[in-house]
């Protein structure tokens, strides 16, 4: 049998036009669901806690850190409720 290494594999699938769209689609999510649930925590707050301080039920926090989609006005609240600032770079 023979191994490859996953970042040979995935620099092989990257080539792929389709599959790299889904892959950016998929990590850029991953990458606000990371941001959110490290300054929860940084914050030391629970999803409950924060959940109640931006006025939104826990099952939104926990979807968003699942990395589910959600909108800028539930993100807003969010970063607020952290003390923050929200922003959006396209890069």
């Amino acid at each position: 049998m023979t191994t490859i290494k996953f970042d040979d594999y995935l620099k092989e699938q990257l080539k792929d036009p389709e599959f790299k769209k889904g892959f950016e689609a998929e990590s850029a999510k991953l990458e606000s669901a990371v941001a959110l649930m490290k300054a929860r925590e940084a914050a030391g707050l629970t999803q409950q806690e924060l959940a109640a301080k931006a006025s939104v039920p826990q099952s939104t926090v926990a979807r968003i850190e699942r990395g589910d989609n959600t909108s800028f006005d539930t993100l807003s609240k969010l970063a607020f409720a952290l003390g923050k600032k929200l922003e959006v770079n396209f890069n």
